[in-house]
């Protein structure tokens, strides 16, 4: 099998082929059949197409970056930091319809779900080097790629139009959609994932960096574990059944003993990792770190985004979470101001710290896409949410053992409702800023209530920030220029 970063030469053969643009923004030409014919005859052409899928994952810089501003900035985990005006909208949950980086987040997206479709489309039709088997492998591949792009679409702009087949006409009845329903783009999702568990292995052989970049069986429950959880009304046997086959799966997926090692750049496709986009620095490297490390270890001094929150230091501190809180952040004296942590120069301020080389703006440290302990404790979740309060309270305290920290309280387990909000803290202390916590909130029906009640003082008035949110904050804009173009889109409540 060959790794989807070993085939990066590919890539361009497969963006030329699909007339489409390498830089991941919604190309709204479609592609002339002639040209889609003539283009995937040979093994090595379609799994080029295959390559180009998940080199969104890369090039995009919705996953190379703003998923974390979605999901920290935007709740009580991080602030926006640096001086983009469009970042302090998430922080601020404010956004505009205009905002530039919800239209390119919609763009990228549906710009790999239409990659996804044509190489769904062509797999079958190929003869040439090609064997039944890997075929099928290639669509199953495909169509995880697809459920996940539309998972993360559900999540932040609730409905939005469904493409499940690759559009090659300029016709507007066919490029012009309407929003399907938030329910019929979750069975979308549910459908294509229990189709690509047909077609998927566990492994692909002994090689971890294949295995944790190419969509697997492991991968395929990963996401309907989140999915059954995230939905509008939770399956959570379904929920339990999925997290036990990633827990159960063959592949062998366990906790690492250190839970430093996630992210010190030394230990990455490592055992615990289910999988994640992978980047090997030079041309195939992310720009993300560059953007959060301090000055020791970025190597330029101007002010960095993603700035830890006080709640979220505070949260850490209170639990004696030291462990975590040191893989997580990193506190260093800085020349700027900061508003939250210190109104003079030189003051001491928190920064990201899960990914740790900045590489020169090509870092090599990888993102992960799921990992073990977000699974067991969705597993927790729907324990607790069952009914099995005990059941739930020792998965949980496996993840807190690996940090040193005592088993759960008797009050932690006194009811289902005590239990559900210690499940819910022990994930924002274990998943701070790898982009969960926003949807945590949404899915436990607490997002309004904690950021209203979050504390934050503006150092340069000593005012308290007013996040003042309501339902309609919940979700994000559609893009304004997608409303444009799409006469058929409507926008969502309050914008």
């Amino acid at each position: 099998m060959i790794h989807y970063r070993k085939i990066y030469k590919y890539t361009l053969l497969a963006c030329l082929a699909l007339s489409m643009s390498c830089n991941d923004q919604l190309d709204l030409k479609p592609i002339s059949q002639e040209t889609a014919d003539n283009a995937y005859n040979t093994a090595s052409q379609i799994e080029a197409a295959l390559t180009g899928v998940y080199e969104s994952f890369q090039s995009s810089q919705y996953y190379a970056w703003d998923h974390v501003i979605f999901q920290d900035v935007r709740s009580d985990n991080n602030y926006a930091g640096g001086d983009n005006t469009e970042i302090f909208e998430f922080d601020n949950i404010d956004v505009n319809t205009t905002n530039s980086r919800i239209m390119s987040a919609w763009s990228s997206i549906y710009n790999a779900i239409s990659k996804a479709n044509l190489v769904m489309e062509k797999a079958p039709l190929v003869e040439e080097g090609i064997t039944d088997e890997r075929k099928d492998q290639i669509v199953g591949e495909a169509l995880f790629l697809r459920a996940y792009h539309y998972y993360t679409l559900v999540k932040y702009f609730g409905g939005v139009p469904l493409y499940t087949a690759f559009i090659s006409s300029t016709d507007p009845s066919e490029t012009r959609k309407p929003r399907s329903t938030v329910e019929e783009v979750y069975a979308q999702i549910i459908n294509d994932l229990n189709e690509a568990a047909n077609y998927l292995p566990d492994t692909y052989g002994s090689d971890a960096s294949v295995n944790k970049a190419r969509a697997t069986k492991g991968a395929v429950n990963a996401l309907l574990t989140k999915v059954y959880a995230q939905q509008p009304v939770p399956d959570y046997s379904a929920v339990l059944s999925h997290a036990n086959a990633v827990i159960n799966s063959s592949a062998g997926y366990v906790l690492l003993d250190s839970y430093d090692e996630l992210y010190d750049g030394n230990h990455y496709n490592n055992e615990e990792s289910i999988m994640e986009v992978q980047y090997l620095g030079g041309n195939e490297g992310t720009w993300a770190p560059q953007m959060h490390l301090p000055p020791s270890l970025s190597g330029d001094t101007w002010r960095k985004f993603t700035t830890p929150s006080q709640d979220l230091v505070a949260a850490f501190d209170a639990e004696g979470d030291y462990i975590r809180k040191n893989a997580s952040i990193l506190f260093e004296n800085v020349s700027w101001v900061d508003e939250y942590w210190g109104n003079t120069p030189n003051s001491s301020v928190p920064f990201a710290y899960k990914w740790r080389n900045a590489g020169s703006w090509a870092s090599t440290d990888d993102q992960y896409i799921f990992r073990l302990a977000d699974i067991m404790l969705l597993k927790a979740e729907a324990l607790n949410e069952l009914g099995q309060i005990n059941e739930a309270a020792t998965v949980v305290n496996v993840i807190r053992t690996r940090v040193d920290l005592p088993d759960l309280t008797s009050d932690d387990m006194a009811s289902q409702a005590s239990m559900r909000m210690a499940i819910l803290k022990e994930r924002r202390l274990e998943l701070a800023m790898e982009s969960n916590r926003w949807d945590d909130l949404i899915r436990y029906g607490v997002a309004i209530e904690t950021m209203n009640n979050v504390i934050d003082v503006d150092l340069r008035t000593n005012q308290l920030v007013n996040y003042n949110i309501d339902e309609n904050d919940l979700l994000l804009p559609i893009p304004q220029n997608e409303i444009n173009r799409n006469p058929n889109l409507e926008q969502n409540p309050g914008y």
